[in-house]
């Protein structure tokens, strides 16, 4: 359920910040996607036929994917008003749905490696749209040739070295910039329809299909680079939440949709009349004049390009991080006043090094569009499978209704799919790699969490028995001041609070058990957020509900819960915190190298009290092992 829609100066503002944002990647695919289609290795000729029934594939494929599967019904299906895989996963599959386990596990594993499959692409992104950019000095000065790569490593550096300092303010020049972008592509694009008027039969839906069956197994290799002219449709999902679907909508169809297809058009009439300007049609369509400036603006706009999956990586690991999925890693906001505008120094620092090794293993945008496609494809296969059980269970479409919609999209990107697969071996094995190897770890964070929670909860205490046996017993002593036990079970005697009593002997004056539960909605309104209980012998049992794309901050949900009539005292306050150490046993449940991958994982995880922002100088750790 969207909120009110925006208008007027408000929505233009919106509009503007989706065209920065959301439109990146997939705005900037004029620059290889048509080359592609016609590299020497797919063996297909550019003749007049050939190329327009090619732009006429690209052209409804566009349509297709973007403008009616995401724009026109899938973002519909937000979660409270975010969108995103891992939203959509938790609408179809809510925690407390009934069904079928099996099918619901294999289903909801479908959404996570989906999710997983996003950190290839913010792998690859960077890498092929910036390299791309630079491979322009080829054209505008040949001798420039050798600078292309070292230039491209140096602005991936640049890009992933700004990211701590926050993209606030570089994000106010992003809208315009790729205001400026789609305008040129759409300019170029008419210079070159102007010199072959006939590229325009493109339009004309048979003449793709024509193609396809003229051209056999040629036409179903060019599937594969046809695909890269909608890499990019998940991030309008992805980020419907920041800009609502309207503006996302508009910034289409008014600008980035026109502006795509005329360059797409230009470069076809480009190759009609020159059949050898197949080798970079894209920078062959600019005047010699204008290519240097065409070079920068290039480079400007695949920066933006990167920077949006990057920013979206960030969103993603938060989501997987409060859903269970992930360990705790370090947070750090760049703003003040934008809660969504974070840095995680690990993911970042991983992308980058991943990014330039892509760089330096395939050293062009050509050799590297082969690994290019095959994790988007999945991704969208996906995210078009939990649709169908999202749609029936929000909306409640009939299962014939829902399978033939989701039918054609599933026929569309199962055919690209199909012919991606023949990059496996060509560089399609890297972003299924990555994905696997993230799949693989945060399935093991997954069930190790289960597994330590199903070995914890039984030994807990009932924490009614706990404080009736205080009550009966009232010689502990009682020491001045707050004590907070964080404990998942909100049932349970925190483990901390046990072992405090054990070894020390004392209970504070005033005693607060906080849980802090993940629900599987975005966000959780204010008025949801707290539900506080009073308890005998001075505790209170405070349980903090948040949503997976929220941050906890203990401090910040203190000060809204003044049990004693005023604002918890921070300085007065400890806060005992339980630490797990994980010992690898034999067992049936979890295989002995995950539960060494699951051990370290847990030791390498940011601490309760970092993450939570608590303060470091008011907290107790108390260590236990538990085997698995």
């Amino acid at each position: 359920m969207e909120s009110k829609p925006a208008s007027g100066r408000y929505l233009a503002v919106l509009t503007l910040g989706a065209l920065g944002v959301v439109y990146g990647d997939i705005g900037t695919s004029p620059l290889y996607a048509l080359r592609e289609c016609f590299a020497p290795s797919r063996g297909l000729v550019a003749t007049p036929d050939n190329v327009v029934g090619v732009l006429s594939l690209v052209f409804w494929s566009l349509l297709l994917i973007v403008s009616l599967k995401y724009l026109a019904i899938v973002l519909r299906a937000t979660n409270r008003g975010e969108g995103g895989i891992l939203s959509l996963m938790a609408l179809a599959f809510p925690g407390r749905s009934p069904g079928a386990s099996r099918r619901r596990a294999l289903l909801i594993g479908l959404g996570v490696f989906g999710a997983a499959l996003l950190y290839g692409d913010g792998m690859i992104t960077p890498a092929i749209s910036v390299l791309s950019a630079m491979e322009g000095l080829n054209v505008a000065a040949p001798a420039l040739q050798r600078y292309v790569i070292p230039l491209t490593i140096m602005t991936i550096v640049g890009l992933f070295s700004a990211q701590s300092r926050g993209t606030q303010k570089v994000g106010a020049v992003f809208g315009p910039i790729m205001v400026i972008w789609f305008l040129s592509l759409a300019v170029l694009g008419v210079r070159g329809v102007l010199k072959a008027p006939q590229v325009l039969w493109a339009l004309d839906p048979m003449l793709g299909a024509q193609f396809l069956m003229r051209s056999g197994w040629t036409g179903f290799v060019v599937l594969g680079a046809v695909f890269l002219a909608v890499t990019g449709a998940e991030a309008l999902y992805a980020d419907v939440g920041h800009f609502g679907a309207r503006p996302i909508r508009i910034a289409w169809f008014c600008l980035v949709l026109p502006g795509l297809f005329l360059n797409y058009l230009g470069q076809g009439a480009l190759i009609l009349k020159d059949p050898t300007s197949v080798e970079n049609p894209f920078y062959l369509l600019a005047p010699h004049w204008a290519l240097y400036l065409l070079v920068g603006l290039s480079t400007a706009a695949t920066v933006i390009a990167s920077q949006a999956l990057i920013s979206g990586a960030f969103s993603l690991t938060i989501q997987a991080i409060q859903l269970g999925y992930l360990p705790r890693m370090a947070v750090k906001h760049t703003s003040s006043t934008e809660r969504g505008q974070i840095y995680l120094p690990h993911v970042n620092w991983a992308l980058m090094a991943a990014s330039i090794g892509l760089v330096l293993g395939f050293r062009s945008s050509t050799n590297m569009a082969s690994a290019y496609g095959i994790a988007v494809t999945l991704t969208m296969l996906s995210t078009t499978v939990l649709f169908y059980f999202a749609a029936r269970r929000v909306w409640g479409w009939s299962a014939v209704r829902a399978a033939l919609t989701c039918s054609i999209f599933l026929a569309v990107e199962g055919a690209f799919f199909a012919a991606n697969l023949l990059k496996v071996l060509k560089g399609g094995w890297f972003p299924l790699l990555m994905g696997a190897i993230i799949f693989m770890l945060m399935a093991t964070w997954k069930k190790g969490r289960e597994l330590v929670w199903a070995k914890l909860r039984p030994a807990a205490m009932p924490l009614q028995m706990f404080l009736e046996e205080m009550e009966q017993n009232r010689k502990v002593p009682r020491v001045p001041g707050v004590a907070l036990f964080m404990t998942a079970n909100p049932e349970g005697t925190p483990i901390a609070l046990l072992h405090n009593l054990k070894h020390n002997k004392v209970i504070h004056e005033h005693n607060i058990i906080l849980t802090i539960i993940t629900d599987e909605v975005p966000q959780v309104a204010p008025a949801k957020r707290l539900d506080i209980q009073k308890l005998a012998m001075g505790f209170h049992r405070i349980i903090a509900h948040y949503g997976f794309m929220e941050e906890p901050n203990v401090p910040e949900l203190l000060a809204a819960a003044p049990l004693y009539g005023e604002p918890i005292n921070l300085h007065r306050t400890t806060f005992f915190l339980s630490r797990e150490t994980i010992v690898p046993t034999r067992s049936k449940t979890m295989g002995r190298w995950r539960q060494w991958l699951f051990a370290a994982m847990s030791r390498n995880a940011q601490s309760a009290a970092s993450f939570y922002r608590i303060p470091v100088n008011r907290v107790i750790e108390l260590g236990m092992q538990v085997e698995i």
